[in-house]
């Protein structure tokens, strides 16, 4: 066996990669892009009281979760604090309104130049999103005495900060998918979670020191379990066989063809998507809730309960009221999702303009009920497999009492998916320059 053949195969690749002058020269500006984001990243803006702050995060709950996905820029209250999120959202929202709208509708049909349009809408709702959440976010450190500035001119300020940090970031990640690897918003966000990965070895071995090796090891088998559970559901898909009749005209006469091929239906086809909604839903009340409730000084009022409840840190048995809320609203949303992604891409007008048919399913009503039936089928499966992964953390910290360490399944799906598509889009790289004779 040759050393080339006894190599991984990713490992393999990535040499292949480099020793191509464009894929290597793709993958320099990739990690060039990602050197900036993280120090842009550690750019705080000015007025900041950095003890108040810390003792910010380590009385609420929610925010180390959202600090998780900016990689330390919301811990720093940096100029780029929400990350590309806001982005992420006015997406979504687009995503459910372009069925709704007739306008959009009209545009998502004008191929690539009304996509190119209903991308800039995107910027634009993205301008607004960004500064209603640097507006929330500033409200909460002052109230938490992280800013002691409340000057009008100050707080402008610091939102237009935040907002071009927003698009700065988006600017980022679409340079990344035009000249580096591609999908450059996601490997923006896979960066932030993964800069975050050496602050958590420290607390794996804090929670050693404690005590809770036993624990930790349940931890990691839990984690490394839940990778491969991740990886089989994400690319877990049911092939819809398909048969096309063609008809080509040749020499004078009419000649009849025909092909068979088959439709991929992903099993978890909404993405992370129910995830998100739903996390929004359920802290929704807490969020509201901190604004009225009382300092710890104080005696809890309602509000301090309403937080007490929706809080992801609530111990057994309060805690199941949150998770449990939380897992209906992943498999709620994740049927809703798929639905509309499933109507917008209409298979079975498709198939039926395509000259195309499912074998023994007649065109047209028939084929959208059998193909109705059969996403809706496995579906479920999907949505279970999301509502697990959203319930993961509450399930790992009651199971292997590890408190110092937190398992985020938006942090598991994005770093799996991210992984999985980049090795994919490098793959096929490779495969046509060996097509091309450029790889011998």
């Amino acid at each position: 066996m040759s050393p080339k053949q006894s190599r991984p195969k990713l490992l393999q690749a990535m040499i292949d990669a480099f020793s191509l002058p464009d894929l290597r020269r793709r993958i320099l500006i990739t990690f060039g892009i990602l050197v900036v984001f993280r120090l842009v990243a550690h750019v705080p803006l000015p007025g900041v009281n950095a003890d108040a702050l810390l003792a910010m995060f380590e009385s609420n709950a929610l925010l180390p979760m959202l600090d998780l996905f900016s990689g330390g820029a919301l811990k720093n209250f940096s100029v780029v604090a929400m990350g590309v999120y806001p982005y992420i959202t006015a997406t979504i929202v687009m995503h459910l309104m372009t069925p709704v709208i007739p306008k959009l509708q009209a545009l998502a049909q004008e191929g690539e130049a009304g996509r190119n349009k209903i991308n800039l809408i995107t910027h634009w709702l993205t301008v607004p999103m960004a500064g209603m959440g640097g507006y929330g976010q500033l409200v909460l450190l002052q109230r938490a005495g992280a800013i002691a500035s409340t000057e009008a001119l100050s707080t402008v300020a610091i939102i237009l900060a935040i907002t071009a940090g927003t698009m700065f970031m988006v600017w980022l990640g679409e340079q990344i998918t035009q000249y580096g690897i591609g999908n450059g918003i996601s490997i923006i966000i896979f960066a932030g979670i993964v800069a975050s990965l050496p602050e958590m070895v420290g607390q794996g071995f804090l929670a050693g020191e404690q005590g809770q090796t036993l624990g930790l090891i349940v931890f990691i088998l839990i984690a490394l379990a839940t990778t491969i559970l991740i990886v089989i559901f994400t690319e877990a898909h049911r092939r819809i066989p398909v048969q096309y009749a063609k008809s080509t005209f040749r020499s004078g006469r009419m000649y009849r063809q025909s092909g068979s091929t088959f439709i991929p239906l992903r099993v978890n086809t909404a993405g992370m998507i129910p995830l998100i909604f739903g996390m929004a839903f359920v802290m929704f009340p807490g969020i509201i809730a901190s604004y009225f409730a009382n300092p710890a000084a104080v005696d809890p009022n309602l509000a301090n309960h309403i937080m007490n409840i929706f809080s992801p840190n609530a111990d057994f048995p309060l805690g199941l009221f949150y998770w449990g809320f939380y897992f209906l609203l992943v498999v709620g949303f994740a049927f809703f999702y798929t639905m509309i992604i499933f109507q917008q891409q209409d298979l079975p007008g498709v198939l039926q303009r395509q000259g195309g048919f499912i074998p023994g399913i007649r065109p047209g009503k028939q084929t959208s009920s059998y193909l109705n039936g059969v996403i809706n089928h496995i579906t479920t499966a999907g949505a279970l497999f999301l509502a697990f992964v959203a319930i993961l953390p509450f399930a790992v910290r009651e199971i292997s009492d590890v408190q110092t360490i937190q398992m985020s399944s938006f942090g598991m799906l994005i770093v799996v998916g991210v992984v999985l598509d980049t090795m994919k889009q490098m793959e096929a790289q490779l495969a046509m320059r060996r097509y091309e004779g450029f790889i011998k």
